[in-house]
């Protein structure tokens, strides 16, 4: 009796640390993907900001678009 809930238990463990595995890897992914949306975001900000100051500089009027 003894024997077969230790044996229990090594197979508890054993699922759990498979489990902690495989969410240690998804956390991983996603940490990856955090940090390419955040890049990303920062290069789409950058690039707004630029196209900002480029229609400042240049004065250019806001137009209404042609299906107005």
């Amino acid at each position: 009796m003894f024997e077969q809930r230790l044996e229990d238990i090594e197979v508890k463990l054993t699922r759990q640390e498979d489990l902690v595995d495989v969410l240690n890897q998804q956390i991983y992914q996603q940490q990856l993907k955090i940090d390419e949306l955040s890049s990303l975001c920062n290069a789409l900000i950058s690039r707004v900001r630029e196209l900002s100051s480029q229609t400042q500089q240049t004065g250019l009027p806001h137009e209404r678009p042609p299906h107005y």
